[in-house]
């Protein structure tokens, strides 16, 4: 290793990404990543747990976010416009790394185990926006049926944000997806 250089956490997150876009996330290691970023096994592990933790670790933040902004909101949108309100007010984190999110969901994409992972989270993201509605005063079922079907409206309005090369913005997409969804009824 050379000189010590800043931001070990996002070269290590960098160079991940483009070792599970080239090899594959299972033929992908730790010392892989470490080595590339320029940093040592020891170094990663004081960012990360373990290697998806380079794909996941930002899934607190977003649930800290969105349970804040529910708690925010008061009682004067309908829980499900809500939920989506909530999420759109996280867009900004990932406007500012809509590269990293393309690259991150095409690795977890083509790996079974980190798309069960995702799925995972997203459930958790949903049962936290649940737990929030109900503190604001949303009964069950609708609170619960508000926050599977806003997590729902982000998932869907996330894809098409990443695979939208006009630059529209992530906020738009989640207004477009709930649209289609209140739509259905």
């Amino acid at each position: 290793m050379g000189r010590w250089e800043a931001d070990a956490q996002g070269r290590l997150r960098q160079a991940a990404l483009e070792l599970f876009t080239q090899r594959g996330f299972e033929q992908t290691t730790v010392a892989d990543i470490a080595e590339r970023a320029g940093v040592t096994e020891r170094t990663f592990f004081r960012y990360f747990a373990d290697k998806r933790e380079v794909l996941f670790d930002g899934s607190s933040a977003l649930q800290k976010a969105v349970v804040e902004a529910i708690a925010a909101s008061g009682t004067s949108r309908p829980p499900l416009a809500t939920v989506v309100a909530a999420v759109a007010s996280a867009s900004p984190i990932f406007e500012e790394r809509r590269e990293f999110s393309r690259l991150r969901a095409a690795a977890i994409a083509a790996d079974t185990s980190l798309m069960e992972r995702e799925l995972l989270k997203l459930a958790t993201l949903a049962t936290a926006a649940a737990e929030a509605l109900r503190a604001t005063g949303v009964p069950e079922p609708a609170a619960s049926l508000a926050a599977q079907s806003g997590i729902t409206v982000f998932r869907v309005g996330f894809e098409r944000w990443i695979a939208d090369d006009s630059g529209g913005s992530l906020a738009q997409h989640l207004h477009d997806a709930l649209a289609e969804l209140k739509a259905l009824s």
